[in-house]
């Protein structure tokens, strides 16, 4: 079984009310091995793994169109990517709305659409959400998702998971230094038989809930 896939699904639309003014909502996205990486020396993007039900979901999924927000190394990374090759993904990543959060950049920055911001980026993030300026969401960037989720700013927390476990060649383990987070799920997808989307909307906890708590 399915569950939906949209924004409206998951929080009852894709903005909440903050002293009467409509709050932005922020996803976090990420696609990790089944042990919990983003990555692994030696293999190819996506695991090699990537298949046409995939492809064509990242085409046409909606939020290709939100605010993108990143660290400075997913912004050095991905900037580099986009510059030296012809793929149309990254022809869309150069179209998309860019906020990079970085001390260590500087202005003017040589990516297409990309804003520096040089303060806290929870500070920013927070106003970002309650100025009206639409969706958001993140590109990779582990530290600042950490940080974000820890604020309490995520809306939707989406993982796509890969059928592979990389526990000898695996780099970038993405729920370490995490605080405890209930997660209620609110969507459920599979692509090409063995990709595993799960999409949840986060509460923080201030430690172990209870029995029965996140019933």
């Amino acid at each position: 079984m399915e569950l939906p896939l949209s924004g409206a699904a998951c929080n009852g639309g894709a903005e909440h009310e903050q002293g009467g003014n409509p709050m932005a909502e922020l996803l976090v996205d990420f696609i990790t091995s089944l042990d919990g990486y983003a990555s692994a020396v030696g293999w190819p993007g996506y695991w090699g793994l990537e298949g046409p039900d995939y492809l064509a979901w990242l085409d046409e999924s909606p939020e290709r169109h939100y605010r993108a927000l990143m660290g400075a190394t997913t912004y050095r990374l991905m900037s580099d990517f986009a510059a030296a090759s012809d793929d149309p993904s990254f022809a869309q990543l150069t179209e998309m709305s860019k906020v990079v959060f970085s001390s260590t950049l500087n202005n003017p920055l040589r990516w297409a659409n990309t804003r520096l911001v040089d303060q806290d980026a929870v500070e920013a993030v927070r106003s970002m959400k309650e100025d009206g300026g639409g969706p958001l969401r993140t590109i990779g960037s582990l530290t600042l998702c950490r940080s974000l989720l820890g604020a309490g700013l995520v809306d939707r927390f989406r993982v796509v998971v890969f059928p592979v476990i990389t526990g000898s060649t695996g780099r970038e383990r993405i729920y370490d230094g995490y605080p405890d987070v209930g997660l209620e799920m609110v969507a459920a997808r599979t692509f090409d038989g063995r990709l595993q989307l799960v999409e949840y909307v986060p509460t923080v906890l201030t430690g172990p809930p209870s029995v029965g708590q996140l019933s």
